[in-house]
C-alpha cells in the first residue's frame, strides 16, 4: 500500500501487531494466537494459509504449530525446517516448476488445497532460533521484497511474544514441578510414619496404595508378597474405581513380568497388556478395566525380597523415569513396613504359641490323673515297659492297644518322657470327646471366620504338639471323612487349617491309643486300612486289671494314700480280706475303676482303717456281664513270644529248647489257619502278636508256611 511519499506502508504496521499478540498471551497458550495473527497478517498480504511452527530446541520434534499443514511429512522434508536450519526466509512462486519440496506439498493437496507460492521466515528471538512462520498461496508471482519484509516484521514480534510465552510456560511448570516435589516428599515423610507406627500388614498397605493412586494418578495399585510355604504369591489390591470394588486379596502363581520382577530386581515396564506377562487372573482384571500401562517394582530390604509393587493406568502414557525413581523410593519404604509386619506377625504367632502351650500345660495339670510313676510289678507290666525302652529313643509311631481305664495315657506318657523330644510339649487329644464338627479345627487349628464362631484365628493341637509329642486317645472314634487329612498330615508332616491355604510344616511324634479292634471297624468300613497301617507301626498291648491281679494291692496302697492326703484323713491300713476281695474281684473298668472305688472307700471311711463298700462289687457282678479273658495257653503263648521278640531286639539268644518250643507251637497254629499268616484268622491274629514279627520269628526258626497248607 503506498503512502503520500510513494513509500509503502502498513495499517497499524507490525510493532502494533507484536504488542497485540504479547497482550493475548498474558493468559492463554500460544496455539490460542491463530486467529490474531492471521488477522494481522491479512492487513498487509494475500494468502490461503497460515502455519507457524516451534521445534523443541536441538530436536527435529515440534513443540506446537498453529495450521498443522504437512504434518504427516518428516520435518527434514518441509520448507520449514530447511528456514530453521538456515536461518533465511524462503520464497517460491511457481511451486509446480519447483521440485523442492515435493512430499510436503502433496500432502497439502490431500487436504484439498493446491498451493502455488510459498512465503517462509525465521522466528528467532535475540536469545534463541524458535521456528519458522509459513504462508502459502494461489498461483500468483512471487512475494514482494516489500511483503517479504512486512512478514519478517511480524514474525520478529511473534518470535518475542513465542519466546515470553514460552518462558511463562516454563516458569510455571517449574513452579508445578516443585509443587510436586513437595507433595511427594510429604508423601514419603507420611509413609516413614505409618511405617514406623502400624504394624498390621495389611492396613499399611492399603492406605499407602489408596494415597499412592491419588499422588501418581493411576487407577490400580497392588503389592505382591510370597506366602511363607508355597510357591504362590498373595495379592494385596486397591482398584476401587473400577466396574466393581477389587479390595481383595488373591493367590496368584507368579508368571511373566511379574517373575522376572521378582527374579532381577529391576523395575519392569509394559504398555501392552498380554497373557504371557501376566497370571491369568490379572490378565483377566486388567483387560476387563482397560488397564494400558503397568510399572511392576521389586521390594527389596537388606538382601531380600520381600514382593512387588504394581502401578497401573488406563492411559497410554508411559511412566517416566523420575516417577519410576520416586516409585523405588517407595518401594524401600513399604519393603520396610512388610519386614516389620512380617517380624511382628512371627512374634506374635510364637506368642501366642507359647500362651496357648501355657494355658494348655495347666489344663492338664489340673486334669492329669496325677500319678507320679507307674505302678505294678507284675510280669505283663514289666514287658510293657521293655517294649517302652526299646521304642522311646525312636520317632516311630507307637499304637497302644488295650481295654478302656488300663492306663494308655499313662504309657504314652513314658514313651515322651524317655524320648528325646521329653524337653518339648506333650499334647493329647480324646478323639471321642469332641463332636464330628470340631475335631477337624481341633486337631488342625483355624482361621478367623472359617466357619459360625470362628471369631479369632486358633492354633490346632498337631501345630501345638510341632517338635513334640501328639498324643491322640480313641483314635478309632476319629470320623471317617477326617481320616485322610490325618493320613496325610501324618504322612507329609504338613496340613491346613480351616479356612486357610497356606500350607504349614510340622514335626511331630504320635503316640495313638484305642480300646476298639481297628482290623474289625476295616472290614466294616469304619476305619481307613491305609491309616491303620500308618499307626500300628509299633503296636504295645496294655493288659487289663484282670491280667495283672499282682499289681492291685499296690495300685489300692497308692490310691489310699493320695486320697487320704488330699481328704486330710488318716488311713494306714487296708484289712486282708478286703484285700483279697479286691484283688479277686475282674474290674471291667481297669485302673479307673479301681480308683474310684478307693476313692469312695476313703470318703466312706471314719476310722484309720480302710471301709470299703464291698457291696457293690457284688451288686455289680450280678448285673454286668462277665469280662472276657483268653485261655491261658493263649496268653502264655502270646507272653512266651512278646519275650523271645524282647530277647532278639536286645541282641540275645534263646536256649535251644525255648527255641524249639516256641517253633512246634508256631507250626501248630499255621497247621490250624492252613498256613495263613496274616489277616483276620491268621496265625498272627491267633497268637495275638504283630504279623511282621512273626514272620521274623519264622525266619530265624526256618519255617515255611507254604509246607504247611
Amino acid at each position: 500500500m503506498a503512502g503520500a511519499n510513494g513509500s509503502e506502508t502498513y495499517p497499524r504496521g507490525p510493532e502494533l501487531l507484536a504488542n497485540s499478540l504479547l497482550r493475548s498471551l498474558d493468559s492463554r497458550p500460544p496455539g490460542d494466537i491463530a486467529s490474531k495473527l492471521a488477522n494481522g497478517l491479512r492487513l498487509g498480504l494475500d494468502f490461503d494459509h497460515l502455519d507457524a511452527v516451534v521445534y523443541k530446541e536441538g530436536t527435529t520434534e515440534v513443540q506446537w504449530t498453529l495450521g498443522q499443514m504437512g504434518s504427516d511429512v518428516r520435518a527434514e522434508l518441509t520448507p520449514s525446517w530447511w528456514v530453521y536450519q538456515h536461518q533465511q526466509p524462503l520464497s517460491i512462486a511457481e511451486w509446480s516448476r519447483d521440485g523442492r519440496f515435493a512430499d510436503f506439498r502433496e500432502a497439502l493437496q490431500v487436504v484439498g488445497s493446491a498451493p502455488n507460492s510459498l512465503l517462509a521466515v525465521p522466528l528467532t528471538s535475540p536469545h534463541r532460533r524458535l521456528g519458522t512462520l509459513v504462508v502459502v498461496g494461489s498461483p500468483r508471482t512471487a512475494y514482494s521484497e516489500e511483503e517479504l519484509r512486512f512478514v519478517s516484521l511480524v514474525a520478529d514480534g511473534l518470535a518475542l511474544a513465542v519466546e515470553w510465552a514460552l518462558n511463562f510456560e516454563s516458569a510455571r511448570g517449574a513452579k508445578w514441578e516443585v509443587e510436586r516435589q513437595n507433595e511427594r516428599l510429604k508423601f514419603l515423610l507420611d509413609l516413614t510414619n505409618r511405617v514406623t507406627s502400624n504394624l498390621d500388614l495389611y492396613e499399611t498397605v492399603r492406605a499407602t496404595a489408596a494415597s499412592l493412586r491419588e499422588l501418581m494418578e493411576c487407577d490400580f495399585v497392588n503389592v505382591g508378597l510370597p506366602t511363607a510355604n508355597s510357591s504362590q504369591h498373595e495379592l494385596i489390591q486397591e482398584f476401587p474405581s473400577g466396574k466393581r470394588p477389587y479390595t481383595e486379596q488373591l493367590l496368584v502363581s507368579p508368571t511373566g513380568a511379574l517373575l522376572r520382577a521378582f527374579e532381577e530386581r529391576k523395575p519392569v515396564l509394559f504398555t501392552e497388556i498380554k497373557a504371557a506377562n501376566l497370571p491369568p487372573v490379572l490378565y483377566e482384571l486388567f483387560i476387563n478395566e482397560g488397564i494400558k500401562c503397568v510399572c511392576l517394582i521389586p521390594l527389596v530390604s537388606r538382601e531380600r525380597m520381600l514382593g512387588a509393587l504394581s502401578i497401573g493406568r488406563r492411559r497410554e502414557e508411559p511412566f517416566r523415569e523420575e516417577e519410576i525413581d520416586f516409585l523405588m523410593q517407595i518401594g524401600g519404604q513399604i519393603a520396610i513396613a512388610i519386614e516389620n509386619a512380617l517380624a511382628f506377625r512371627e512374634i506374635s504367632e510364637l506368642k501366642d504359641k507359647l500362651s496357648q502351650e501355657k494355658l494348655y500345660l495347666e489344663e492338664e495339670i489340673r486334669d492329669q490323673m496325677g500319678f507320679e510313676q507307674i505302678v505294678g510289678q507284675s510280669a505283663a507290666l514289666r514287658q510293657v515297659l521293655e517294649l517302652v525302652e526299646v521304642v522311646a529313643e525312636t520317632d516311630a509311631t507307637v499304637l497302644l492297644l488295650g481295654e478302656s481305664g488300663t492306663g494308655k495315657e499313662l504309657i504314652a506318657r513314658a514313651v515322651h518322657e524317655r524320648s528325646q523330644r521329653r524337653s518339648r510339649t506333650f499334647v493329647k487329644l480324646n478323639c471321642a470327646a469332641i463332636p464330628t464338627g470340631l475335631l477337624e479345627s481341633e486337631l488342625f487349628g483355624h482361621e478367623k471366620g472359617a466357619f459360625t464362631g470362628a471369631i479369632a484365628q486358633r492354633q490346632g493341637r498337631m501345630e501345638l504338639a510341632d517338635q513334640g509329642t501328639l498324643f491322640l486317645d480313641e483314635v478309632g472314634d476319629i470320623p471317617f471323612e477326617i481320616q485322610p487329612k490325618l493320613l496325610r498330615a501324618l504322612q507329609e508332616r504338613e496340613f491346613e487349617r480351616l479356612g486357610s491355604t497356606q500350607t504349614r510344616k510340622v514335626n511331630v511324634r504320635l503316640v495313638a491309643a484305642t480300646n476298639r479292634d481297628l482290623r474289625k471297624m476295616i472290614v466294616d468300613r469304619e476305619f481307613r486300612a491305609d491309616l491303620y497301617y500308618r499307626l500300628n507301626v509299633f503296636p504295645i498291648h496294655i493288659p487289663p486289671l484282670r491280667e495283672r491281679r499282682e499289681d492291685i494291692p499296690l495300685l489300692v496302697s497308692y490310691f489310699v494314700q493320695k486320697y487320704s492326703r488330699q481328704m486330710k484323713r488318716s488311713i494306714d491300713s487296708v484289712p486282708t480280706a478286703a484285700l483279697k476281695t479286691i484283688t479277686n474281684w475282674d474290674w471291667p473298668g481297669n485302673i479307673r475303676e479301681l480308683e474310684n472305688f478307693i476313692e469312695r472307700a476313703v470318703i466312706l471311711t471314719r476310722g484309720r482303717s480302710l471301709d470299703a463298700p464291698l457291696g457293690e462289687l457284688r451288686q455289680t457282678n450280678n448285673t454286668l456281664p462277665s469280662s472276657p479273658s483268653k485261655d491261658s495257653g493263649g496268653r502264655q503263648d502270646v507272653a512266651r513270644l512278646v519275650r523271645e521278640t524282647l530277647e532278639s531286639l536286645r541282641g540275645q539268644k534263646a536256649s535251644p529248647a525255648a527255641d524249639e518250643e516256641q517253633r512246634l507251637e508256631i507250626v501248630r497254629i499255621l497247621r490250624e489257619t492252613h498256613g495263613r499268616v496274616g489277616g483276620a484268622n491268621g496265625a498272627a491274629a491267633r497268637l495275638g502278636i504283630n504279623r511282621t514279627t512273626l514272620i521274623s520269628r519264622m525266619k530265624k526258626l526256618d519255617i515255611q508256611a507254604e509246607e504247611l497248607r
